[in-house]
C-alpha cells in the first residue's frame, strides 16, 4: 500500500512515502521511536518495529517521540520524511506524521485480524465465545500462547484442546465467507493436482483439488496467503482464476499425503487391487486408511469419470465373472468400464457405506443417497441396490443441480413454446401439468418454471418423493411412506399459505382430488403424470375418477415432452434432405434444404458419440374458455385435438422436424422418441 502527499512548495511541505504489505496475516505490538535533531544537516535513524520492519526518518527536526503500530511480516517498510528547517512548520509535520502512522497501524491491525479469520463477521475468538463453544478464559490462555508461540489463534486453540479442526473449519470458513473443504466428501481431480508439485504444496499448505469452468479449487489453512496464491498463479494456466476453500493445517496436510500418495488412474488402482491379499471390511477403516484404501479411490474415481462424461445414471451390473459399469449419457447406455468378479463385493460394500445402506443386508431391495463434491460443486446421488442372481445390481442416479436446474430459455423449447409456457404460468389460478415417460426431463422443466418466478413476493411450496434439487427460498418437503402421503401432504402444503404448490406426482384420485382442490382455492398448482401425450391426460384423470365438470376450467395446460439428442457442433456432416425427408418436414422437393447427420464414429468433442447433450421436444396444449367447454361437455379426445390445431397446436412431431431445421438433431434421434410416420 503506497501513499504519497506534498504541500504547495512555497510552504513548509512533508512528502510521505509507505510501502507496507496489506496481507499480512501477523500484527505487532506498539513500538515507539525517538528522533533525535541533527545540527544543521540531516541523519538517517533507523529503528526497529519487529521481525524485518524498519522505519526510516530523514529530517532535521526537534525530538519527538511517535507511536506507531508496526506488521511483523513486511520485509519492505519504509517511511521517509523531507522537511525544511522551519522547526514551527516540522513540530506540525511530527503531529501529522503521528496520526498518519497510528492510523496507518491500526489499518494494517484490522487487514491482520481479518485475514486471521476476523474480518466483518468478528474475531475467530469473540465468535466462539459468543457461541458457547469456548470461555473468555480459554481465549487470554489462547492470546498468551499465541505471543509465545507466534501461531494463529484458531491453531492454537486447536493445540490447547479447546476446540478440533472440524470446529476450526467451520469458525474460519464462517469468519472468511470461504467454503469449506471437506477431504472426506470431496473427489480429487487428478489433472488439477498435476500443476502442482507435492513439497510446495506441503510448504504453502494448499491443494488444488478440483476445477470448475475457468475456476481452479483450492484448499488452503490461509486464504489470504498472497506468496501461495502468486505461486498458484504461476503454476495454474492462463485465464484460469483461483477459488480458495478453507481448512486447518492439519485436515490440508492429510489430504496432501493422500492425494499425492496414490494415484487416481482407475487402471492403475486396478493393478494395485490386483496385489491385495483377502477381502477388507471398509466399514472396519479409519477415516484416514479409508480415504486411501483402493477400493475407496476406484469408487471415487469412477464417480469422478462419469460426472465430468456428462452421465446420468451409473449401472453396476453383476455377471457371473465380471462386473459390467454402464453410464447412460444423453439417454443412451454405453459400457464404461468391465471389473473383475472379485472386486465387487468391496465395491458394492463402499457404495453402500456412502450412501448410508444396510451393508448386512443383501437380498432385499435398498435406497440412499450420496451427496459429494465433485468437479468443485455439490452433486447427489441418488442409489438403488437390487438382488439378482448374480449379487447386487446397483444404479445411481446423478443429480447435478449445477447442470440439471437451468434457466428455461436454455432448455431448447421453440419460440412458439416458450410463449406457450410465459402465458400458462401468467394464469393466477389451475393446474399445469408435465407429461412424458421417466427420464424425459419432465422434473428439470418443473423446476425451472419454478425458479423463473421463485421471487420473495411469493411462496412456493412443494411436495416430491423424493426431493430432489435443494431450491433456495422454496419449501420443499419429502413424502415418506408410512409417515407422508402426497394426500395428507397437499392438506399440510394449504395451511402453509402458499402461493403456487408443486405436486411431485399425481398417483391416485385422493391426490388428484386434492390437487384439484387447491386449484378451485385459488393455488397455482405445478405437477407431473405419466401420459403419452398432452391430450392423454384427460383420459388419465378420468381413470383416477375425476370428472369432467371439476376438471374443465382448472386445468391451464398440459406439456407433453421427450429428450432429444443434440448433434455434436464439432463433427456434424451437412446433406441435402431427400425426398421421403423433405415431405415429413413438410417442405417442397425442389427447395430441399440443408440438414445435418451424426458423423460416424464422432470426435474428441463429443468422445466418439456423435452426439453431445439433449434438447426437450415439447407439445404445449392451452385450455381456454372454448376447450373449457368441450371438456365439461365430456368431449372426446378427437374432439379437443381439432379445437387445439385450430388453435395453432404443435405435436412433438412437428418440434422435432424444426429442431431438425435447425440443424439442432436428426431423423434418426426423433424417430427414436416419437413415431415420425
Amino acid at each position: 500500500m503506497k501513499k504519497k502527499g506534498t504541500t504547495p512548495t512555497n510552504e513548509p511541505g512533508i512528502v510521505l512515502e509507505a510501502d507496507m504489505n496489506p496481507d499480512a496475516t501477523k500484527a505487532s505490538t506498539s513500538a515507539s521511536l525517538k528522533i533525535n535533531k541533527p545540527e544543521k544537516t540531516k541523519k538517517n535513524v533507523r529503528v526497529d518495529g519487529g521481525t524485518n520492519s524498519d522505519v526510516v526518518f530523514e529530517a532535521p527536526v526537534e525530538p519527538a517521540a511517535v507511536g506507531v503500530v508496526l506488521d511483523e511480516g513486511s520485509d519492505d517498510d519504509a517511511i521517509e520524511f523531507v522537511v525544511e528547517d522551519d522547526f514551527d512548520a516540522q513540530n506540525e509535520v511530527m503531529a501529522n506524521a503521528s496520526k498518519e502512522l497510528s492510523s496507518k497501524g491500526t489499518e494494517l491491525q484490522t487487514v491482520a485480524d481479518s485475514n486471521a479469520g476476523g474480518g466483518e463477521k468478528g474475531r475467530i475468538g469473540d465468535m466462539l465465545i459468543a457461541q458457547g463453544v469456548i470461555t473468555e478464559a480459554q481465549l487470554n490462555v489462547a492470546i498468551q500462547e499465541k505471543k509465545i508461540s507466534g501461531k494463529m489463534i484458531g491453531e492454537v486453540l486447536v493445540d490447547l484442546g479447546f476446540i478440533d479442526d472440524d470446529e476450526l473449519s467451520v469458525y474460519l470458513a464462517q469468519a472468511s465467507g470461504f467454503d469449506i473443504f471437506d477431504p472426506k466428501n470431496t473427489i480429487m481431480d487428478g489433472e488439477v493436482l498435476a500443476y502442482v508439485a507435492k513439497d510446495v504444496a506441503t510448504k504453502y499448505q494448499m491443494l488444488p483439488f478440483s476445477r470448475d469452468g475457468d475456476e481452479f479449487l483450492v484448499a488452503m489453512s490461509d486464504p489470504y496467503d498472497v506468496v501461495a496464491l502468486d505461486i498458484l498463479r504461476q503454476n495454474f494456466p492462463k485465464k484460469v482464476k483461483v477459488k480458495p476453500c478453507v481448512a486447518t493445517k492439519q485436515v490440508i496436510l492429510s489430504a496432501i499425503d493422500a492425494a499425492y500418495g496414490f494415484s487416481s488412474d482407475i487402471n492403475a488402482i486396478l493393478k494395485e487391487l490386483e496385489k491385495e491379499e483377502g477381502e477388507v471390511d471398509l466399514a472396519q477403516l479409519q477415516d484416514e486408511a479409508g480415504y486411501s484404501h483402493p477400493i475407496v479411490r476406484l469408487v471415487n474415481s469412477l464417480i469422478f469419470e462419469a460426472v465430468k462424461t456428462g452421465a446420468s445414471d451409473l449401472h453396476f451390473e453383476p455377471e457371473e465373472n465380471f462386473v459390467r459399469l454402464r453410464y447412460r449419457l444423453d439417454g443412451v447406455l454405453f459400457n464404461a468400464q468391465i471389473l473383475h468378479k472379485q472386486h465387487w463385493s468391496g465395491i458394492s460394500q463402499r457404495i453402500k457405506i456412502m450412501s448410508s445402506l444396510n451393508i448386512a443386508d443383501k437380498l432385499s431391495p435398498q435406497d440412499g443417497r450420496i451427496q459429494m463434491n465433485v468437479g468443485g460443486h455439490e452433486v447427489d446421488f441418488r442409489v438403488s441396490s437390487l438382488p439378482t442372481v448374480h449379487g447386487e445390481n446397483i444404479v445411481m442416479r446423478v443429480l447435478d443441480k449445477q447442470s440439471s436446474i437451468l434457466p428455461l430459455n436454455v432448455l431448447g423449447f421453440s419460440e412458439v413454446n416458450k410463449g406457450r409456457i410465459d402465458r400458462a404460468q401468467k394464469r393466477p389460478e389451475g393446474i399445469i401439468i408435465v407429461t412424458g415417460p421417466t427420464g424425459s426431463g419432465k422434473t428439470t422443466t418443473l423446476y425451472s418454471m419454478l425458479n423463473e418466478i421463485n421471487t420473495v413476493d411469493v411462496n412456493i411450496q412443494t411436495l416430491e418423493d423424493p426431493v430432489e434439487y435443494s431450491l433456495p427460498m422454496i419449501r420443499q418437503t419429502s413424502v415418506r411412506e408410512g409417515v407422508l402421503s402426497f394426500a395428507d401432504g397437499i392438506r399440510a402444503l394449504l395451511r402453509q399459505d402458499p402461493d403456487i404448490i408443486f405436486i411431485g406426482e399425481v398417483r391416485d384420485k385422493t391426490t388428484a382430488e386434492m390437487a384439484l382442490q387447491a386449484a378451485m382455492t385459488g393455488h397455482q398448482v405445478y405437477t407431473s403424470l405419466h401420459t403419452n401425450d398432452s391430450f392423454g391426460a384427460l383420459p388419465r384423470l378420468y381413470d383416477l375418477g375425476m370428472v369432467p365438470g371439476m376438471i374443465a376450467g382448472n386445468i391451464i395446460s398440459v406439456f407433453a415432452q421427450r429428450l432429444g439428442r443434440v448433434l455434436c457442433p464439432n463433427c456434424k456432416e451437412p446433406y441435402t434432405a431427400t425426398e421421403d425427408e423433405c415431405k415429413l418436414l413438410g417442405v417442397e422437393t425442389s427447395k430441399s434444404p440443408e440438414i445435418f447427420r451424426a458423423h460416424q464414429g464422432g470426435c474428441d468433442t463429443c468422445g466418439g458419440q456423435g452426439y453431445k447433450g439433449r434438447v426437450a421436444l415439447a407439445e404445449i396444449l392451452l385450455f381456454d374458455d372454448e376447450m373449457d367447454a368441450i371438456v365439461a361437455k365430456g368431449g372426446t379426445r378427437a374432439e379437443i385435438k381439432e379445437i387445439a390445431l385450430a388453435k395453432g397446436f404443435k405435436s412433438i412431431k412437428d418440434d422435432g422436424m424444426l429442431k431438425i431445421l435447425e440443424g439442432k438433431t436428426t431423423f434418426d434421434a426423433v424417430s427414436k422418441i416419437v413415431s415420425i410416420e
